[in-house]
């Protein structure tokens, strides 16, 4: 991890991020298409921007992190789903979409980005989840992923 990176700006990254993939997964547009809209749609002017919404700009969002997660989960997508696969309870095709996402995000980021902690994977996740997720998503996506992590990665 870069030595200014701050863990709000990667948040934020990651809160993008799962919503662009959320969108490419259901109409499986053109990446470059998505990530160019998630990149102009979401610049507010500041007097009509919510002050507790996250903003998809530095310093705000880490936008190169944003764009190394989106495309590298389409680009990486069906490597991560036969990764996760044996973690799951159900199959794949049965998750509900935005549970895939965040699992699709998580699982790119345990074998893709060992910069990232395992712990910290699991814990972002688990918000995103809360956020975005059904109701009881967080235990889903927390399950699946404390099961994969000694697998996937060493513990540190």
């Amino acid at each position: 991890m870069g030595v200014n990176v701050k863990p709000a700006a990667r948040r934020n990254a990651r809160q993008f991020a799962v919503q662009a993939i959320y969108s490419w997964q259901i109409t499986k547009g053109n990446v470059a298409d998505i990530e160019q809209h998630f990149l102009t749609d979401h610049k507010f002017e500041e007097e009509e921007h919510q002050a507790d919404a996250p903003v998809l700009a530095a310093p705000h969002t880490d936008v190169s992190y944003f764009s190394d997660l989106l495309t590298g989960v389409v680009l990486n997508h069906q490597e991560l789903d036969s990764k996760m696969r044996p973690y799951l309870s159900r199959p794949l095709q049965d998750l509900d979409q935005m549970e895939l996402a965040l699992l699709r995000l998580a699982m790119y980021e345990m074998i893709k980005r060992e910069d990232v902690p395992y712990k910290v994977v699991i814990n972002e996740a688990i918000e995103l989840a809360k956020i975005f997720g059904a109701e009881d998503s967080h235990k889903f996506v927390n399950g699946v992923l404390d099961k994969a992590a000694p697998t996937l990665r060493k513990k540190k």
